[in-house]
């Protein structure tokens, strides 16, 4: 068994899928990987079992969002997880370093990495924010704390990562990742950018979305709404309430208005300290 498997969510995208497990496969540390397929009807499944006797393949009946990383987590025993989109993967001798980090820093739950994207090797936006994250650096990590991250650059302990529920199934993808990064904060594990552990990221043109999307929208009132404390709740829904209007995707308000019931029966508001640390990201 490797030190760190690597999960793949994938839908509908079996060319780019095959040249990342190409790659995925040419790493040195051999990790053990996990495909997802989110219920594809391009014959996913079935090209990958072809091509990649070696992975494990995980074939959905139906498209559950993110919770299908979830699934990939339980499928593989490593105790470290990478995570990769089906068009993003490892640089040479990333998951080692990882193993590395993860083992020298118990506390540590998440490691979010650098990652580059496109050929130019362009830093992904959101890593320069980690990068420079306001958050009290802790001692016992081995980089700059955050309280967000970029699925396909991000290793997990897969104990720390299952503790807390994952990432729940039927939500979508765009944003999802934060309100597992406040869950495993609060649960007492660190998260910490670490720049020397690099992934690579080659999204297609089409792939580009605005900045909030439906989904991003959607998740991020589902997040306030579960975790964040009062007034941060109440101001983040007229923040993105008003983003919604001026975007014209009303129809996410309705949605989300239409779930409240069933969300804030769940609602579970982050302990004092770590909102103060949340709203310290938000300027």
């Amino acid at each position: 068994m490797s030190a760190v498997g690597v999960v793949i969510a994938s839908r509908d995208r079996r060319a780019t899928l095959l040249a990342t497990l190409r790659q995925l496969e040419a790493l040195s540390e051999a990790p053990d990987i996990a495909v997802v397929d989110n219920g594809s009807v391009d014959g996913t499944a079935d090209a990958v079992r072809a091509a990649h006797p070696g992975v494990t393949m995980v074939a959905l009946p139906r498209d559950i969002g993110a919770g299908a990383r979830t699934a990939g987590v339980q499928a593989l025993d490593a105790p470290l997880i990478a995570f990769s989109d089906d068009d993003s993967w490892w640089a040479p001798g990333a998951l080692g370093r990882a193993a590395d980090t993860f083992e020298a820093k118990p506390r540590l739950g998440l490691l979010a990495a650098r990652i580059l994207v496109g050929p130019k090797r362009r830093l992904d936006p959101t890593c320069a924010a980690m990068r420079d994250s306001p958050l009290p650096r802790a001692p016992d990590l081995p980089g700059p704390s955050v309280l967000g991250f970029v699925a396909c650059g991000t290793v997990v302990r897969r104990s720390a990562f299952l503790s807390v529920g994952g990432f729940p199934a039927g939500v979508a993808f765009g944003g999802e990742e934060t309100l597992l990064a406040l869950d495993l904060a609060a649960a007492g594990w660190g998260l910490a950018y670490v720049a020397s552990v690099v992934a690579h990221h080659h999204p297609a043109c089409s792939d580009q979305r605005p900045p909030r999307d439906r989904a991003e929208i959607r998740n991020a009132l589902r997040t306030a709404w579960l975790r964040r404390r009062m007034p941060a709740a109440a101001r983040l829904t007229a923040h993105l309430t008003a983003s919604a209007v001026r975007t014209r995707q009303t129809g996410v308000l309705l949605e989300a208005a239409a779930g409240a019931p069933r969300v804030l029966r769940r609602r579970r508001p982050l302990p004092r300290a770590l909102e103060r640390q949340a709203r310290s990201l938000e300027g």
